[in-house]
């Protein structure tokens, strides 16, 4: 008995050691596997944040055309003029400004962003209306060129927010609302191009979603106006959408 006794006690203290050495890798490893993850947590959270683009006004120089626009328009007519004014309502003081006194129907000026291209989007602003004949601005997504993309148009005479299609430089209305629409007023303007649905905020109350099966899917995203008036942009942030996130 006495020499079973020792065999045992052997034999435990084999397996406590054992299992001390097989803890100590298995700790080990849950520590690599916590590091990989935190590593990759915080990769996905840098990339979350670098897919978010907040325009930067000031930089640009009080008078100047912003730098990191390209103007063009739909129609015919002079393309306006487009510069960084001061403004005491704006946030930050200064904002993007267009004027013009061209009264050439149906043209639309825009100033197209042109650091980003992509396929969806939400883009959110503030725009105020000053004054002009056709007291109209908002937002172009998916601009492949000035003759074709969307629209999301903020009307202060008709009191209406509407999308738009634009196509060889001809206007279709997809979906629209009636809404308060207030001059020489800043109001926050807001889109989700998501796969084929369009979904459009104003001040921060969603109006509709609107939809084009066969919508152009990807382009750039401008600043956009009508004809003679004088607008203020400010506050402009895009966000690209991942893939996960535009199904």
């Amino acid at each position: 008995m006495s020499e079973s006794f020792t065999i045992e006690k052997e034999t435990n203290r084999t397996w406590a050691a054992a299992g001390a050495l097989l803890s100590r890798k298995v700790k080990r490893c849950a520590t690599a596997v916590g590091l990989v993850t935190a590593v990759a947590c915080t990769v996905s959270m840098t990339a979350a944040q670098e897919i978010t683009t907040r325009i930067e006004i000031p930089k640009n120089g009080i008078g100047l055309p912003p730098s990191e626009f390209e103007f063009q328009r739909t129609g015919e007519g002079n393309l306006g003029i487009w510069k960084v004014v001061l403004d005491d309502t704006a946030t930050g003081g200064t904002a993007i400004e267009h004027l013009s006194t061209d009264q050439h129907e149906d043209r639309f000026p825009l100033a197209i962003y042109k650091p980003l291209s992509a396929e969806s989007v939400q883009v959110n602003l503030r725009l105020k209306i000053v004054s002009g004949v056709s007291p109209t601005a908002g937002i172009a997504v998916s601009l492949r060129n000035p003759d074709n993309y969307y629209a999301v148009s903020v009307n202060a005479l008709e009191q209406r927010v509407d999308l738009f299609l634009f196509s060889g430089g001809k206007s279709k209305r997809i979906d629209g609302a009636e809404t308060n629409v207030m001059w020489n007023r800043w109001h926050s303007l807001g889109v989700i191009v998501n796969d084929d649905h369009f979904s459009v905020s104003l001040d921060r109350k969603t109006l509709f979603t609107g939809f084009d099966r066969t919508r152009m899917k990807d382009g750039r995203v401008a600043l956009w106006t009508q004809e003679d008036n004088v607008t203020r942009f400010n506050q402009i942030e895009i966000r690209v959408l991942r893939a996960k996130e535009s199904r």
